[in-house]
C-alpha cells in the first residue's frame, strides 16, 4: 500500500500519471488539480474495491458516499476514517438521495457502482451536475440509454469514463502492443466474451453459505438481489463489455473504425433451473420459473474496416472462467485459452502452436513494465489500479478519458441489439454511429507510450 502511495506522490510531481488518459477534447486543457474530491455512489463489493484503491492514493479525498444499504455505508465509512480521512457525508435514505450527493459543490468526480438499471440515469444526473463521471459496466441497458450517455456528454461537456478494467489486463495490453507493432499483420478476426459460471452469484438466500442458495430478488443478497432478474426477463447478451472492450481498443472502434452490424443467436435456457433444483431441491418454487435468457448467446459483429468479431455470453452453465480472446491477422494469431500463439515464419514449427509466454513477456506493455509493482493488491490481478489511475488522472485535468462516452454507448449497444436479433431469428441489426460521423477523423489513443 505504501508503495502505491509513493508512486502517486512521484507521478504527481512528474506528470506521468496521465499515461492512461492521453487525449484532450475540445482542444483545451485545464489546470491540473493536486487533489481530487470524489463521491461514491454505490459502495457494495465493487464500489468498496474502488474505495480501497482511491484510499491508497494521496491525491484523492472521499467527500461523500451513497448506498441504500446501511451496512455497506458503515463498512465504507470505517475504511475512510481508518485511512485518516474525515468522515464522508452520507446519502442513501431513499433511491434518489444520490442527487443530493451530486448537489455538493466541492465534489469534482463521481464513481458509480450500482445495479445495472441505475447506471445510465445516475451517469446522466452526474454529468448534468458537472461532475467527472466514472461508470461501472455495463453502462446502458437500452438503445435509448446508449444515446442518452452520448447526448448528455455532448450537451454538458462533462466527461464520462466507462470503467472497463479488462482493457488494462497485463496479457491484453501486451497483445495490444503486438497489434500496434503489426506482429499479427493486417487484422482480420477477433473472438471474445464473458464466459463465467455465475449461478452461485445469481442465487443466494443469505442463510446458507454464499453460493449455495436458490433465492434471488427480494429474498436474495448481493448481486442475486438484482442481477438474476435480467436472466429471467431478457434473452440478450447483458454483459458484453469485458470481452468487447479490449477488442474495440485493438481494432480502433470509434477512432478510425466502427461497429456496423450484428447478428445474435441464443441456445435454450436450462442451466438456471437445473441449478435451483440441485441446490434447493426439486420442489423449490423457483424450479417452475421460465428463464428467458439462453444459456449461451453468440453474436457476430462486422466492422467498417472489414474485421469480424464473435462475442459469447455464457454465464448459466458449469464451466471454467474465460473471456475467450482470439486476435487474428494476416501474419498469425493469439488465443488466450491455452496461452498459445502462431506467427508465420516465427513459429518453432510450421502450423504448430507456440507457448505465448515468451511473446507476452517480450511485448509487455510499457505501462505494466513501469507501474506493475504499484498495482499489486489493487484487485483483479492489478488491472483495477490502472483503470482507477486513468480515471483519477483524467479527472484531475478534466480531459477526455481513454474509454469515453462513445465507447460506453457502442459497447453497451450489444445488449439491446442482441435482444432484437435473437427475437427475430438472428436478423442482422445495424449499429448506430454514436460519433455522428466523427469516427472517420478521431485518432486512436496513444496507448503505447508510458508518459504523455
Amino acid at each position: 500500500m505504501s508503495t502505491r502511495r509513493n508512486f502517486v506522490k512521484k507521478t504527481a510531481a512528474l506528470g506521468v500519471g496521465i499515461a492512461l488518459a492521453p487525449q484532450l477534447t475540445f482542444g483545451t486543457t485545464n489546470a491540473k488539480k493536486e487533489k481530487l474530491n470524489i463521491g461514491l455512489i454505490g459502495v457494495g463489493l465493487r464500489g468498496t474495491n474502488h474505495l480501497n484503491n482511491l484510499l491508497s492514493r494521496d491525491d484523492c479525498n472521499i467527500i461523500a458516499i451513497c448506498d441504500i444499504d446501511p451496512k455497506r455505508i458503515s463498512i465504507a465509512q470505517d475504511l475512510i476514517t481508518g485511512k485518516g480521512q474525515k468522515k464522508a457525508a452520507i446519502f442513501g435514505k431513499y433511491d434518489y438521495d444520490y442527487r443530493n450527493l451530486l448537489a455538493l459543490k466541492d465534489i469534482d468526480a463521481v464513481i458509480i457502482s450500482t445495479p445495472w438499471l441505475w447506471h445510465t440515469k445516475m451517469a446522466k444526473d452526474s454529468m448534468k451536475a458537472g461532475k467527472y463521471t466514472g461508470l461501472e459496466v455495463s453502462a446502458a441497458n437500452t438503445m435509448e440509454e446508449c444515446w442518452d450517455l452520448v447526448n448528455v456528454h455532448e450537451e454538458t461537456g462533462s466527461h464520462l469514463m466507462i470503467l472497463e478494467n479488462v482493457c488494462y489486463r497485463r496479457d491484453i495490453l501486451a497483445v495490444l502492443n503486438m497489434v500496434k507493432q503489426n506482429v499479427y499483420g493486417e487484422l482480420l478476426h477477433f473472438r471474445c466474451g464473458y464466459q463465467h459460471d455465475l449461478r452461485f452469484v445469481k442465487f443466494n438466500d443469505g442463510k446458507t453459505a454464499y453460493g449455495k442458495g436458490a433465492e434471488f430478488g427480494e429474498k436474495g443478497i448481493s448481486e442475486s438481489a438484482w442481477r438474476t432478474q435480467h436472466s429471467l426477463l431478457r434473452n440478450a447478451d447483458v454483459y458484453p463489455t469485458h470481452g468487447i472492450g479490449p477488442i474495440a481498443v485493438m481494432s480502433d472502434i470509434n477512432r478510425g473504425n466502427r461497429f456496423v452490424s450484428m447478428t445474435s443467436h441464443a441456445t435454450k435456457g436450462v442451466g438456471l433451473n437445473k441449478y435451483i433444483k440441485d441446490v434447493g431441491g426439486k420442489d423449490h418454487p423457483n424450479t417452475k420459473l421460465k428463464f428467458k435468457q439462453g444459456d449461451i448467446i453468440t453474436s457476430t459483429i462486422d466492422t467498417a474496416n472489414g474485421e469480424t468479431i464473435i462475442v459469447t455470453h455464457d454465464c448459466n452453465s458449469p464451466r471454467p472462467y474465460s473471456l475467450g480472446f482470439r486476435v487474428q491477422g494476416s501474419e498469425g494469431l493469439w488465443e488466450v485459452d491455452g496461452n498459445r500463439i502462431y506467427i508465420e515464419g516465427e513459429a518453432e514449427k510450421p502450423h504448430r502452436w507456440d507457448d505465448a509466454t515468451k511473446w507476452l513477456e517480450a511485448y509487455d506493455h510499457p505501462l505494466w513494465k513501469k507501474f506493475g509493482t504499484h498495482a499489486e493488491g489493487a484487485g483483479h490481478g492489478g488491472m483495477d489500479f490502472f483503470v482507477i489511475n486513468a480515471f483519477v488522472e483524467s479527472a484531475k485535468q478534466n480531459i477526455a478519458p481513454p474509454l469515453d462516452a462513445y465507447d460506453a454507448a457502442a459497447w453497451s449497444a450489444i445488449t439491446p441489439l442482441s435482444e432484437i436479433s435473437i427475437a427475430n431469428n438472428g436478423e442482422p441489426q445495424d449499429f448506430p454511429d454514436f460519433t455522428r460521423g466523427d469516427w472517420v477523423k478521431r485518432k486512436p489513443f496513444q496507448w503505447m507510450k508510458d508518459t504523455y
